[in-house]
């Protein structure tokens, strides 16, 4: 089964054509940006064939999805004969607010549930809803599926996703922690404890999603009990631009000093924080590490500040989870940064954790057990997949339609 995979975004789409046979495959990927901006670009890159790139104007979604089936069936560049090949399309929904709690074949009242969750995910919603709606043009009678960023944490107890704000406010505008990066969370917990032989149902572990955006869940049994990001992505973790945790009464001081609106405020906790408004360089890892072994002061400290606070949420659910038996780092800087990993994992060993220093050294972008033979807590790399899941959840509920 052929399954198309789109991410879309405001003015991006990214996509991936899996053929989902015995032999799991990606047959293609690709990226189109600036839809809506002159000199939009298609990225095309078909597997075991050149890349290729494409430089016009694309107005809309219709028109970048139709190009992306047009790359698709190339005679030169293309992995398919015929567009009919594809058998499904699953969509990355950013937020499912409390409606879904895991992924769904798309109809019109889940169309109209992605739609009343726009005010709670507004810059990512409207676009999934676009793409959507396109496909139902281009690739009509072809199943669809959603695939919620938030569905993952849906397993949170109240006293765990509740502010501790006018409960009117619950009430009105559903305003609570929702949870982001769910599928991958449960992806390399689930992908883990596979290669360990471990029993996800009867395991205690904590997943970190370490990249520009970063979250980190505590998953017992199997269900998420508490994950970092909240009402949005930008509370939690300190991330490349994103302030993480931070006293609101600061961005009232700092509204008030700097007379800031609410854009601006939104503006300086997403764009303008992070490790990058801290070393005031840079939000890529790699730049800090080679400022920081130069002496730069601040790349230190946003260093220092970035591993600290991963500490103290790893330390907070073992509490919550009353112990821990996997931990795992995954994404960008997870599985990437063994300098990173390092920080965090050191002083760590009154829990259990004992990294294996010359083995995490050379672990970059692979799946790997990094803690030493003789520790509790075992500690690995896995490498994460967001749009693999969404093809296998795609391709399990298609597989149970009945034609």
């Amino acid at each position: 089964m052929n399954i198309l995979v789109l991410n879309c975004g405001s003015s991006s789409i990214k996509y991936q054509l899996f053929d989902m046979g015995d032999d799991t495959r990606v047959l293609a990927k690709g990226l189109i940006e600036r839809i809506g901006i002159t000199d939009s670009i298609l990225t095309h890159r078909p597997t075991g064939k050149d890349p290729y790139k494409v430089v016009l104007d694309i107005p809309d979604h219709t028109v970048g999805i139709n190009l992306v089936m047009e790359a698709l069936v190339h005679p030169v560049h293309g992995v398919i004969k015929k567009i009919s090949e594809i058998k499904a399309v699953g969509h990355r929904v950013a937020h499912g607010g409390e409606s879904f709690k895991e992924s769904v074949l798309i109809d019109n009242d889940v169309k109209r549930g992605i739609e009343k969750c726009a005010d709670l995910a507004p810059l990512h919603n409207p676009a999934h809803l676009k793409g959507i709606l396109s496909c139902e043009k281009l690739l009509p009678g072809v199943p669809q599926v959603a695939v919620f960023d938030t569905s993952f944490h849906q397993t949170m107890a109240d006293y765990v996703y509740m502010y501790a704000i006018p409960y009117e406010y619950y009430e009105k505008y559903r305003i609570r922690k929702y949870g982001f990066h769910g599928t991958s969370h449960k992806f390399v917990a689930e992908k883990a404890c596979r290669i360990l032989n471990m029993d996800m149902y009867n395991s205690k572990i904590i997943t970190c999603h370490l990249g520009n955006g970063a979250s980190i869940t505590a998953i017992e049994n199997g269900k998420s009990t508490d994950t970092s990001m909240g009402f949005t992505p930008v509370d939690g973790l300190i991330m490349g631009t994103r302030t993480g945790e931070i006293d609101p009464g600061a961005l009232l001081f700092l509204a008030d000093k700097e007379e800031l609106s609410v854009s601006g405020i939104n503006n300086l906790i997403n764009k303008k924080s992070g490790v990058a408004g801290i070393s005031e360089l840079s939000s890529d890892m790699r730049d800090l590490g080679e400022a920081a072994d130069e002496g730069n002061p601040k790349a230190i400290l946003a260093l220092n500040m970035y591993s600290y606070k991963i500490k103290k949420f790893i330390g907070a659910y073992v509490a919550a989870m009353n112990g821990l038996d996997l931990l795992v780092f995954t994404a960008g800087i997870g599985e990437n940064d063994f300098s990173t990993r390092q920080m965090i994992c050191t002083g760590m060993e009154y829990m259990g954790i004992e990294l294996d220093e010359d083995v995490n050294n050379k672990v970059k972008g692979k799946d790997m057990l990094i803690s030493k033979p003789s520790s509790k807590v075992k500690v690995m790399v896995i490498t994460t997949d967001e749009e693999l899941v969404i093809a296998s959840d795609t391709q399990t509920i298609v597989e149970k339609l009945v034609y």
